[in-house]
């Protein structure tokens, strides 16, 4: 496919295994997902306010990497460890986002990478 490009900047974290850090088809750009590594020095940080804001800056920097922004942002998924946080992401998202926000889904599942508390991927459709 001649119109798909791999996205990567190092304002985010590096990929931590066999994927990319998005992927641009068209005007149509596909983030993986991010957990709040800081991408300084790749540790995961501390608390969950601090880990879903972390996540929300890496995704803005892979958004920002593919010539967009988080308003750009049309589909965003969000993975807790504990939907007890979600009350946390809607207010930290409102720091984030403007009306009209994205559509989303939150998601409650065991575990994730590094002990993650929080993992976010998004789709973004860019303007042509």
């Amino acid at each position: 496919m001649s119109n798909r490009s791999v996205i990567s900047t190092t304002n985010a974290p590096a990929a931590i295994g066999t994927y990319s850090q998005a992927v641009k088809a068209g005007n149509t750009v596909y983030l993986s997902g991010q957990i709040p590594l800081n991408p300084s020095d790749m540790e995961l940080v501390e608390g969950i306010e601090n880990q879903i804001d972390q996540v929300f800056k890496n995704l803005s920097a892979v958004a920002e990497a593919s010539g967009g922004s988080l308003k750009d942002i049309v589909k965003l998924n969000i993975f807790l460890t504990d939907l007890a946080n979600f009350a946390l992401v809607n207010e930290t998202m409102s720091q984030y986002f403007s009306q009209p926000y994205p559509a989303r889904a939150a998601i409650g599942i065991n575990s994730l990478p590094k002990g993650s508390l929080v993992e976010m991927d998004a789709i973004l459709v860019l303007s042509e």
